[in-house]
């Protein structure tokens, strides 16, 4: 039985679940909310504030360096890893003494512990300071996210296996950094690193970085970070990882050319990331997962069990903040508005903090002609943009997919300084469902690196 009864439980903390039960709790609600970690999630404490706060001081190393392109002369740069770690601590503990004042000041019932069900409506939490504790509500919301995936190739459990938490507690840099894996994390720690100074490898099992964009986007991200100094390894499937004496690890590699040996002095596994689930006891609750282990939802966040909601990565697709912050206001809207908020047919943009910046929206060229759609594509070198070319940041293209019979924008990517901001742009004409034509006539400021959109768009007609 459970010891006392609220109106809605909340089990986890990020981005959803930081805005919803204040929410909740000033319209009356008698919410409890649950975390067993840290407040705020993966994105204020493992993510994006950590992650971005060093991309930040990588930059500055960065453009330091190329002090001489521009007629400045700056001397030798070098890079206190442990003061970078100090500045991205201070960011993440600020993150999270506001949310927790937050929370007291509009009366929600903040619980220590972790939560795991016993029946569909009843939860018992394993307090923090010992002790159990049994509650009960109508409504139950699970945010409790995701976390990197375990590295289970042979030898992993004798050598000291870095994630991206573990990596940004750091204190010197890596000599050589091998990182496993080509997507959105592995690459901004490797660009970061090689920025910091280390001599960086990424070892990739697909024949492209980035499987999911387009060949050409993931050829050209592929070239810069080449052009960075960095060694990437497509096509790579690494059989197994041993230790390779002084403290270095060496990696048995099998290639299109052969087998082949990487040794470094650390190792970083970016393969991907699994779901919080293990500890919840779902099956006690009737909730269904997807033969990926996260938790299956309808198009309203409802799972399996009618008034359990999931929000945020534990059910699965896109791992992006803003994805979760938007599963918030679709339960805001439901849950006190009384709506039909949906997730159904939403715009999800997204971007790639390396540098340039690759910011997405929409569909890929490869994704609209697997869909037999008529497509037309702009495409434009970063290399033609007046701005681009006056801050010496040419590297990358705009590209966009046209519907041929609407002319409506179907998709986006934008590999370029800022990127992800001039991405933006190119979302809102698609929110407001305007032809291409009317980006194509536009006035934009000179100079600035939206202005290339005028001409990316012209190219269609050219």
């Amino acid at each position: 039985m459970a010891d006392e009864s609220y109106d809605v439980i909340v089990i986890g903390t990020s981005q959803g679940g930081r805005f919803l039960p204040p929410d909740l709790a000033k319209a009356g609600k008698k919410v409890a909310l649950v975390e067993r970690d840290h407040l705020g999630g993966v994105c204020v404490n493992t993510g994006c504030t950590p992650t971005k706060t060093m991309v930040a001081s990588a930059r500055v190393a960065y453009q330091a360096r190329r002090g001489a392109e521009y007629g400045v002369r700056t001397g030798p740069v070098s890079v206190d890893l442990a003061a970078v770690r100090e500045r991205k601590r201070g960011m993440v503990a600020g993150a999270r003494e506001n949310y927790a004042s937050r929370l007291a000041q509009d009366g929600v019932d903040l619980i220590e512990g972790e939560a795991h069900f016993t029946g569909p409506k009843t939860v018992e939490i394993a307090l923090r300071d010992g002790g159990t504790r049994g509650i009960s509500a109508p409504v139950i919301v699970i945010d409790t996210g995701n976390r990197p995936k375990p590295l289970a190739i042979s030898g992993a459990q004798n050598v000291p296996v870095l994630d991206s938490t573990s990596i940004m507690e750091l204190g010197a840099l890596p000599e050589h950094l091998i990182i496993l894996g080509g997507g959105y994390i592995g690459l901004e720690f490797g660009q970061m690193f090689r920025r910091f100074g280390s001599e960086v490898t990424i070892v990739q099992t697909g024949p492209r970085l980035m499987m999911i964009e387009d060949d050409d986007v993931s050829d050209e991200v592929a070239a810069i970070l080449r052009d960075d100094g960095i060694t990437v390894l497509t096509s790579a499937t690494t059989d197994r990882v041993e230790e390779a004496g002084g403290g270095r690890v060496r990696l048995t590699v099998r290639t299109p050319d052969g087998e082949r040996q990487v040794e470094g002095s650390h190792l970083l596994s970016a393969i991907g990331r699994v779901p919080n689930t293990e500890g919840l006891t779902l099956a006690a609750a009737g909730i269904r997962l997807r033969d990926n282990g996260f938790i299956e939802v309808d198009e309203y966040l409802e799972t399996s069990v009618p008034g359990v909601y999931a929000m945020g990565d534990v059910k699965g697709g896109p791992a992006f903040t803003h994805l979760s912050y938007d599963d918030y206001r679709i339960l805001h809207a439901n849950l006190l508005g009384r709506e039909k908020a949906s997730t159904r047919d939403r715009i999800v943009p997204y971007t790639v903090f390396i540098d340039p910046q690759l910011g997405r929206v929409g569909l890929t060229e490869r994704q609209a002609r697997e869909q037999n759609r008529a497509v037309r594509v702009a495409k434009l070198p970063m290399s033609a943009v007046i701005r681009a070319l006056e801050t010496g940041e040419t590297r990358g293209f705009m590209k966009a997919v046209i519907d041929a019979h609407t002319q409506q924008i179907l998709g986006a990517a934008v590999l370029g300084a800022e990127g992800g901001e001039i991405m933006t742009i190119i979302q809102v004409a698609m929110l407001g469902k305007l032809p291409y034509t009317a980006m194509a006539n536009a006035i934009f400021t000179h100079p600035l690196l939206a202005e290339g959109l005028g001409s990316l768009f012209m190219t269609l007609d050219a």
